[in-house]
This record gives C-alpha cells, structure tokens and sequence, in this order.
C-alpha cells in the first residue's frame, strides 16, 4: 500500500527537496508550485496528506487548508505546513484553518523522517476509510415522502456509490438500507450525498452509523482485503 502525498509550494527548490526525501521514505508524492492547481486537484483526487506552504501567490496555505476541509474527498486528511514562521500568530491560524502538523525550513531528511514517522498512522487510517471495494446489491433509499430502489457499485468504510440517485441533490440526506455479503442483517443509516456522478450515480457519505453497522462494514472490509492478498 503505497501512501499518495500532495505537496503545495510555489519555491520550486524546496518542492524538490520535499519530494526526493519524503518518495525516499516509501510515499508516492504529487507536487505542485501553483497554488490554483492544487485547489482544483484536491477536489478531483485523494490524498492520504497534504504539505502546504504558508505564503503563495494565488492562494495562500491557510485558504488551501480551508479548501481542502471542505472537500468531499479530503475533508479529513492530515494537513502538514511547512514554513519558516514559528509565530504563535501564524499556528494559531493554520491551525483554525485545519493544518494537523507543522515542519520548519528548511527541510532535512531528519526533521522529514520523524514527521511522517509520527504521522505514518493518522495517513494509513485515512487511507483505509476511503478505500473502495466493489459491492453490487439492491439499496433501498427513502428521503421524506421519497421512496426507491437502486443498485450500488461499490462501498467503504465512510460511504457508497449507488448506479442511481432518485431525484436526491448534493447534500441531501437520506435513510439507506442495504446487506454486505456474509452478514445475516441490512444495514440501515442515514447518508449525506457528498456527489452527483454522470450520468445518474450520486457518491453518499454515511452520517455517524450505529455501532453495529460501523462492525458489519469493517468485517466485510477485512474480509474482501484479506481475499485480494491471499489472491
């Protein structure tokens, strides 16, 4: 499982610095000098950790930070700041903003590799949550006076893609109830719809499952992993 890391700095120098040392340790690591680029990227792919630095032109490291928080697929990804400020000023924002960790420059093998060390668990935890397993059974979706069936595609740990949408937007919240394989009982939670997928799928994000069902998903997440290895 190679972890993806996405490092934002418009200081090419540094960018480079980053990227050798911390693809050393192991990390697949996508680096950007333009700070737009990377707001569009976020929203496109998932990271396991985003590096940032503070001052850019563009956007600056906090509005990335609070971007990046309000992301359907990387809302709680570890958020690392690198910079060459340690004011109390400056962390006290970034941390208001989301930032998870902060690293001074200039950067060394030492000071990167008791970093992600520390923060090795935080990243495997996230990428876990996220990782998508196929899973084709029928999804019964009820929403006020709404009512329906649809067919999924796949799930994890914190949501489901579903073939079909019932008319539900971005945002809305509805009652799902489905069975994984190898459990005798459905699944029944409420679920938030982070996206709507062409031409009629929608993304849902479970909204805090029953202790039972967060059980269920963990047990049929193992199971299916446990099968591709032994595969």
């Amino acid at each position: 499982m190679k972890l993806k890391i996405l490092a934002v700095d418009d200081e090419s120098v540094t960018l480079e610095i980053f990227k050798s040392i911390v693809g050393s340790l192991g990390y697949q690591v996508v680096g950007l000098t333009d700070s737009r680029e990377a707001a569009q990227l976020i929203m496109r792919e998932k990271f396991d950790l985003v590096a940032l630095d503070v001052h850019m032109p563009h956007l600056d490291g906090f509005e990335i930070a609070r971007r990046i928080r309000k992301s359907p697929a990387n809302h709680s990804v570890p958020i690392l700041m690198f910079t060459a400020l340690d004011d109390i000023a400056t962390m006290r924002e970034g941390y208001a903003a989301g930032i998870t960790f902060y690293i001074a420059k200039p950067l060394s093998v030492a000071k990167l590799r008791g970093l992600f060390g520390a923060a090795r668990g935080m990243m495997i935890e996230e990428h876990r949550r996220h990782v998508r397993l196929p899973l084709g059974v029928d999804v019964i979706c009820s929403a006020g006076e709404r009512r329906f069936k649809v067919r999924s595609l796949d799930v994890a740990r914190g949501g489901i893609l579903l073939q079909g949408s019932g008319g539900l937007a971005d945002g809305e919240v509805a009652e799902i109830e489905f069975t994984v394989p190898g459990e005798s009982h459905p699944l029944k939670m409420l679920a938030r719809v982070a996206r709507k997928l062409a031409p009629h799928g929608m993304a849902m994000e479970f909204i805090e499952p029953e202790q039972s069902d967060r059980e269920a998903l963990e047990r049929y997440v193992i199971a299916q992993t446990n099968d591709k290895k032994a595969a």
